[in-house]
């Protein structure tokens, strides 16, 4: 089992959906089939726009022709493993690049930072790991509990509540640990927010781990959104459900804008894919 880089960009011209498939040109292929049914990291260039370096890890399932374009190919993101980082994690730090195996023995960076499918040496892969997997507040490491023997799989990324922990410092991250429907934000004297993260579409629905599948929400404004008293639209309006015993009170709890009050980044807010679906299967019409 190896270990590998995808360099990803949200606006890229490439059929990407990072919990789900990851296409590639032919002139990467040798390289990807290193790490084929093994892990892999996700990179966003520098030069991408609010770069949040290495974001996300995630199990590749297969690798296979994509037959709608010629010499091109598609990774498979095996179901329930892709992971955002709740701390993403920089490609260069204090102590230099994070991917030890790009630098030469004169300390240059190869020519291979410029490749978008690589592979990655298996330290270099903890390392990064770590980081993005890190407590909240803490700067310790845990390369040893990696299992990165070959035909082992990585246990603590498939660890669900690892997983859980991880989402939640992901999605809070994003919206500032405060409520998306109602604006408010309290912490109490030990740093802890009164909102959780909750997935749009549940994980025993099929939902992924994903930022985009998360909202931040208090406690009351999460049992709503969870029996499908409320919803979203596509422009992010909150929606009060025709169904509800008391749609003033309900109203009273939603921000003056009416709408989420939603991350600064693009990728970070509710993807329209996950909206749907809670409008189609939960929200009370």
């Amino acid at each position: 089992m190896g270990y590998g880089i995808f360099i990803y960009r949200a606006d890229s011209e490439y059929d990407d959906s990072p919990w789900e498939r990851y296409q590639f040109p032919k002139q990467y292929l040798s390289q990807a089939r290193k790490f084929e049914n093994g892990w892999v990291v996700f990179l966003e260039p520098t030069r991408a726009k609010e770069t949040r370096a290495f974001f996300a890890v995630a199990k590749v399932g297969g690798i296979v022709t994509d037959t709608r374009l010629p010499d091109m190919y598609i990774a498979h993101i095996e179901p329930g493993t892709y992971l955002d980082f709740g701390h993403p994690v920089p490609f260069r730090d204090g102590d230099g690049n994070l991917e030890k195996g790009l630098v030469n023995d004169q300390g240059v960076l190869s020519g291979m930072k410029q490749w978008a499918v690589r592979e990655l040496a298996p330290e270099d892969f903890a390392r990064i790991v770590d980081r993005g997997l890190a407590e909240e507040g803490s700067l310790e490491t845990r390369v040893s509990s990696l299992s990165l023997d070959p035909g082992k799989s990585v246990r603590p990324l498939t660890d669900g509540e690892i997983r859980e922990r991880n989402f939640q410092q992901t999605v809070l991250r994003a919206y500032g640990k405060r409520c998306a429907i109602s604006g408010l934000r309290l912490i109490n004297g030990g740093g802890c927010a009164e909102v959780s993260a909750a997935r749009i579409r549940p994980s025993d629905q099929g939902g992924p781990d994903v930022g985009s599948n998360g909202i931040a929400l208090s406690g009351t404004a999460g049992w709503m959104f969870e029996r499908g008293l409320v919803g979203i639209a596509d422009n992010f309006e909150i929606m009060i459900s025709s169904r509800s015993n008391d749609p003033k009170s309900i109203g009273s709890m939603i921000n003056d804008t009416g709408r989420l009050i939603l991350p600064g980044r693009v990728s970070e807010r509710p993807g329209a894919e996950f909206m749907n679906w809670h409008r189609e299967n939960r929200f009370l019409k």
